[in-house]
């Protein structure tokens, strides 16, 4: 006969109605025991005495629920994990399944799935980390290989949020983090994403991919955040010599001391708030986190290669993430400018570099040359070792400012492409008249020029675009 074992809710129940039925007891006091009714003391007793003690064993103890994976379910979603969603955490995984594969279970069934073969999640806890490795431990004496051990070592990644808490900003725009992470996001190569996030909602509000921390790929973010929401009222950053520096050998704050972050800003109206503690930023930090978790798998999901096709997918990806992770803020007041114009935006979020004048009246620059054209579209030949700015716009046309009068700057090719003598029938471009920038532009404003003194100290003075 088949040994029945009862759990202990269950061996409760047979004591007291096999006590009841040996003792001839009061069926009131056996209900009131068990916290059932007299009916339900009713049908114990009959099936006790039909059944013995089986009746009290669950009759689907030892049956798989019927919603249950099959062992062919398990075997694939670990095998995705495995050789296409590496890295991923359960959250995203389970997403990722349903999307992608038409999978669809819970985060809960794919933890179970994943930590019974000793697979954590990036974003672990240390409890959990722990536990596990003490799993480990005792599965050590149980004769456990090495292999499979050195697989969960690589796979736990202790991953914990030690930011400190602090509420977040009461407006949409009151403050936007801005940083970079360096990070191998796309194709095991190491770049850095640019990104600038809102204190209050958690929105992204630009995201861009460079080879190195630049100016260039900080102007990307704040020409996206121009042109989607407007002019933030705060910007918060690390202290890094692209948005403040400090003259060699002064002793005070320079009141007019900015950098082309700094004075771009400026010009804009826009507070900068830089601070040299990770904690200051925790908001930016923390959205780096979830990047870096997902980015780098959408990226390999996508093919995505190079740099130019990664930018161009982090363009959709905003509004994706920002819709997952990021707080209606239509919810809460709004305190952004309006937006500039998409004239000022190119003009402001530009580059600037001190050039000198050579003996060929050109002016060499990211290893080109270029000549200055006035606005009657005529060349300007200017004296040998005149100093002026060369200024980059954010869509890339060139100019050069010199006693504040700003000219156009035209490349000078290496070698001419039709010959007029060897090639009669090829007709002339039309010249269009060159667009120089109004006098009331920020390259001319006062404050400017003391800008364009102080360059000259700067230790990280860009080359190029």
């Amino acid at each position: 006969m088949r040994k029945v074992v009862l759990n202990m809710k269950e061996q409760e129940k047979y004591e007291t109605i096999k006590s009841l039925i040996d003792h001839n007891g009061n069926k009131n006091r056996a209900a009131c025991e068990l916290g059932r009714t007299r009916r339900t003391i009713d049908r114990m007793i009959a099936g006790y005495k039909n059944e013995g003690k089986a009746f009290f064993s669950h009759k689907n103890k030892g049956r798989p629920p019927a919603s249950a994976l099959s062992e062919q379910e398990r075997r694939d979603i670990l095998d995705l994990y495995n050789t296409k969603y590496y890295d991923c955490s359960y959250t995203f995984f389970a997403e990722l399944l349903e999307k992608n594969e038409g999978i669809s279970v819970s985060v809960s069934t794919v933890a179970n799935i994943l930590m019974g073969k000793y697979i954590l999640s990036p974003k672990s806890w240390r409890k959990t980390r722990r536990d596990m490795l003490k799993e480990l431990e005792e599965k050590k004496k149980e004769s456990v290989t090495k292999r499979e051990k050195n697989m969960i070592e690589q796979k736990i990644i202790s991953i914990e949020d030690a930011h400190a808490r602090r509420p977040r900003c009461a407006n949409f725009g009151e403050e936007l983090q801005m940083d970079a992470s360096e990070h191998p996001w796309f194709a095991g190569v190491t770049s850095h994403l640019h990104a600038a996030v809102d204190d209050a909602t958690g929105m992204l509000t630009g995201l861009h991919l460079d080879w190195q921390e630049t100016l260039v790929g900080y102007y990307n973010v704040f020409k996206q955040t121009l042109s989607s929401e407007g002019i933030p009222y705060r910007f918060r950053t690390d202290k890094r010599t692209v948005f403040e520096y400090k003259l060699v050998g002064s002793n005070r704050a320079e009141e007019d001391t900015y950098t082309q972050f700094a004075y771009a800003c400026k010009q804009l109206g826009v507070n900068l708030v830089t601070t040299s503690v990770p904690q200051g930023k925790a908001r930016i930090e923390r959205v780096f986190q979830t990047l870096q978790g997902r980015l780098p798998i959408l990226f390999r999901l996508a093919g995505i290669t190079t740099i130019e096709a990664a930018n161009e997918f982090l363009n959709s990806y905003i509004h994706e993430f920002n819709t997952q992770f990021a707080l209606d803020k239509n919810a809460i007041p709004s305190v952004f400018e309006k937006q500039p114009s998409d004239e000022k935006i190119n003009l402001t979020l530009a580059v600037l570099t001190e050039r000198t004048v050579d003996a060929g009246h050109a002016i060499k620059f990211a290893n080109r040359f270029y000549r200055t054209i006035g606005e009657d579209g005529d060349a300007i030949h200017l004296e040998k070792g005149t100093k002026g700015l060369v200024i980059k716009a954010f869509d890339g046309n060139m100019f050069f400012s010199v006693h504040n009068t700003v000219m156009l700057l035209d490349n000078i090719p290496e070698r001419l492409l039709v010959s007029p003598e060897f090639s009669p029938t090829a007709v002339p471009k039309e010249k269009k008249p060159p667009y120089i920038p109004p006098p009331s532009h920020p390259w001319k404003a006062s404050t400017f020029g003391r800008f364009c003194a102080q360059m000259q100290h700067r230790q990280d003075l860009p080359t190029g675009a």
